[in-house]
């Protein structure tokens, strides 16, 4: 069995569409949305129902990554709707793309 390799990941969540959003960062995006989805990853996404991946940027260091998370979470909510659409305008949930 080939090891998976770790990179830096920033990600959007949603409820549904134009539903309520979560914006986090990771080493290992699989994982870390498989969590999310079984309710492990953090309270405020298990209370919500907050569990289908809708938007991901890869970064290839990990203080890019935070940099970018913590931009992106001080923007209004109508630009993270636009970041969003400009990648998956359907809002499909892109966590079976990742394998």
């Amino acid at each position: 069995m080939r090891e998976r390799e770790f990179q830096p990941a920033v990600y959007m969540l949603a409820s549904r569409r134009n539903g309520t959003l979560y914006c986090g960062v990771t080493s290992d995006l699989v994982r870390r949305v498989f969590e999310h989805r079984e309710g492990r990853a953090s309270a405020f996404t298990r209370r919500y129902g907050v569990n289908q991946l809708v938007w991901f940027e890869m970064h290839s260091m990990m203080d890019h990554a935070i940099a970018r998370e913590t931009h992106i979470k001080g923007w209004k909510r109508q630009w993270k709707l636009e970041l969003i659409e400009a990648m998956n305008p359907d809002w499909r949930d892109l966590y079976e793309t990742l394998f």
